[in-house]
């Protein structure tokens, strides 16, 4: 018996250990910082002090963060906080509190959205940042990457009163139908490939790889159109990078006026294809530009993937918005934790 519940013991302790950068997480950041922004939101006075207490905010903001950590649905937020005690002890939640529901999360996460506190919030961690000492180095790096979402099985007819700026009328007999509908999605083909959803236009300092500056589209508009929204007028450098998406005469013109120096790929075309030394000079620049991809496979392999499963451009930036922040949260993490691994080895 005490062999074999050795054996459980180690189990439960590997298994804890999978989850530790969660109390890593909760112990290296500053979740005071988002104190302001939180103490923002109107609470309804109590006519008697029976009932439920409320929520902390705070609790239901980590529980936002548990679900961008892992794409976890308001559902399965609330089941995994029920079911996980590493999930309990990151929200501040004993074993006999009461973990709030999937509505109570939808509502308090729109609560967020309409009093524009998730941007605020964004751009509060991007001070602690910059006082940190994590000033946006290095030059910048721009990009975009889809966000899928469910696919709407529409009819030609509704797709064309929706690209026109129209409801189907046929939608407002329907209230059922029009409430599963995705008005704001828009198709866009990558290498051939149709994709439904949106965009999330970044940009990242080259040096430690945070999100500085981001902006959510639909899928159709293309990359190069937000250039100029998700530019870092902050970064020390002057450099930028981006893909051959954003290469254009006028735009090398415009970055040179302001001071840039840039280092966006070459493109080519049928009858002009790239010279061996542009390529050479495009697979020069992919060195430091491939660091943004680093930000999009930390999403797919570390936080569940980029399906969203809202509806509307305002859920999406929303869900968007805490993504990003939640990505920052992670790297500021990862940073910390190696200044602790050198510092511990330059101690005698």
């Amino acid at each position: 018996m005490a062999k074999g519940f050795g054996r459980v013991k180690r189990r439960r302790k590997n298994l804890e250990t999978s989850m530790d950068r969660l109390s890593v997480l909760d112990t290296l950041i500053p979740w005071n910082i988002f104190g302001e922004s939180l103490a923002q939101l109107e609470t309804k006075e109590r006519k008697s002090r029976a009932g439920r207490k409320p929520i902390d905010r705070l609790q239901l903001f980590k529980m936002l963060i548990l679900q961008q950590l892992y794409n976890l649905s308001d559902e399965q937020t609330e089941y995994q906080t029920h079911d996980r005690a590493s999930f309990r002890r990151f929200v501040g939640l004993d074993a006999q509190a009461e973990v709030p529901d999937a509505k109570t999360l939808w509502l308090f996460r729109k609560t967020l959205t309409q009093a524009g506190l998730i941007d605020e919030m964004f751009e509060a961690f991007g001070a602690f940042l910059q006082e940190s000492g994590y000033q946006a180095q290095g030059g910048q790096i721009i990009d975009a990457t889809l966000i899928p979402v469910p696919t709407q099985h529409n009819s030609q007819e509704e797709n064309e009163q929706i690209k026109g700026g129209e409801e189907p009328t046929q939608w407002s007999e329907q209230p059922h139908k029009r409430s599963q509908k995705d008005r704001d999605a828009r198709w866009t083909k990558k290498n051939n490939v149709s994709h439904f959803g949106y965009k999330d236009h970044i940009n990242i300092d080259a040096k430690y790889k945070f999100i500085r500056v981001h902006a959510v589209t639909d899928a159709s508009v293309h990359d190069s159109q937000m250039f100029a929204e998700v530019l870092d007028i902050d970064n020390e450098s002057d450099e930028i990078w981006a893909d051959s998406a954003y290469a254009s005469a006028r735009r090398e013109e415009v970055l040179e006026i302001l001071g840039y120096k840039s280092h966006i790929h070459e493109r080519g075309y049928r009858k002009n294809p790239l010279s061996e030394a542009q390529k050479e000079a495009n697979r020069e620049k992919s060195k430091t530009r491939v660091r943004v991809e680093h930000v999009f496979g930390d999403w797919v392999m570390r936080m569940g993937g980029k399906l969203v499963r809202y509806i509307g451009m305002e859920r999406v930036r929303a869900h968007q918005g805490l993504k990003v922040l939640t990505y920052n949260l992670n790297r500021y993490v990862s940073l910390q934790k190696q200044v602790v691994k050198v510092c511990s080895r330059s101690v005698p």
